[in-house]
């Protein structure tokens, strides 16, 4: 179950979502982020919050964008996390959509890929305590995973499943966003699956997606006002959400109960190994509403 990270809302609501997430049946909770974005929230506090309010659900992010950060200092948020949670967390990777995240911090815009591999090896290192000062000492603290923090790459296409086959422990799809369709994710799947195994891994590789879900009094619009709201009225009109709105072709737009549970009948069919599902709105009776549509 996702936060409610894109909507303006305060200490109280937060800390409901964590609450009932935890409750269950959850596996987990998720966060996701957006730089430049007015009600957007910052992944390392929520999710250090989210790990000393909660006990039992796994902890993710689906995707931070990587190139962007100093891979040391990240490095060092995220064990402290893990350790906060217990070895609780998961990390969702990826190159970002908006260049202008990278332009707000500095961040140069080239080799983002190669950036990202690269700054997956240097978290490695400073995971396993290797300094990365030589004669000085590591940086700490060590996650409470002894293998280090699992990282899950949000990719697509066959040049970058091959790269995260070098360093992920699988892929969040991120193409369902809205329209949810099984029988592309089970072929992407599969492609997934036979990446890991050009890659001379022989393990299977986790493979999950995010939807957004609305199930309040009227869910299409609850939908469709947020994803204008979070693409911007200017793209809407002519880019990839204003396709996704109308595209007649594209699957079910995941609004209302009927969708809700058909997205969740296809993860299953299509072998997925978590669906996430993304809140369009604060109010934590969403998450009463998924429980009593899905029956859990």
């Amino acid at each position: 179950m996702g936060l409610p990270t894109l909507f303006p809302h305060g200490r109280e609501t937060e800390l409901a979502w964590y609450r009932k997430i935890d409750e269950g049946p959850w596996d987990g909770l998720v966060t996701y982020e957006r730089l430049l974005y007015p009600h957007s929230w910052s992944v390392v506090p929520q999710l250090a919050a989210a790990a000393a309010v909660t006990e039992r659900v796994r902890l993710w992010t689906d995707v931070v964008t990587l190139p962007m950060r100093n891979p040391i200092m990240f490095a060092k948020e995220l064990a402290t996390i893990d350790v906060l949670s217990g070895g609780r967390l998961t990390l969702g990777v990826g190159i970002g959509a908006w260049d202008e995240d990278y332009i707000a911090v500095g961040s140069p815009l080239d080799r983002k890929r190669q950036r990202m591999d690269e700054a997956v090896a240097s978290m490695r290192r400073v995971w396993a305590q290797q300094p990365p000062v030589e004669g000085h000492h590591p940086v700490g603290p060590a996650p409470n995973q002894a293998a280090g923090i699992p990282l899950v790459a949000g990719v697509v296409g066959p040049k970058a499943l091959a790269r995260a086959a070098q360093w992920a422990v699988g892929v969040s799809d991120p193409a369902n966003s809205l329209h949810f369709d099984a029988e592309g994710l089970a072929a992407q799947r599969q492609r997934v699956i036979e990446a890991w195994q050009a890659a001379g891994r022989t393990e299977k590789p986790h493979f999950s997606t995010p939807i957004w879900f609305a199930l309040g009094p009227d869910p299409e619009s609850q939908l469709r006002e947020h994803v204008r709201d979070f693409w911007d009225q200017e793209v809407v009109a002519s880019g990839p959400a204003g396709s996704y709105l109308t595209a007649p072709t594209a699957g079910t737009l995941n609004c209302g109960p009927s969708a809700l549970i058909a997205a969740v009948e296809g993860a299953r069919e299509a072998g997925l190994d978590e669906l996430r599902l993304i809140p369009t709105t604060a109010d934590p009776d969403e998450i009463d509403r998924a429980r009593e549509v899905l029956g859990i």
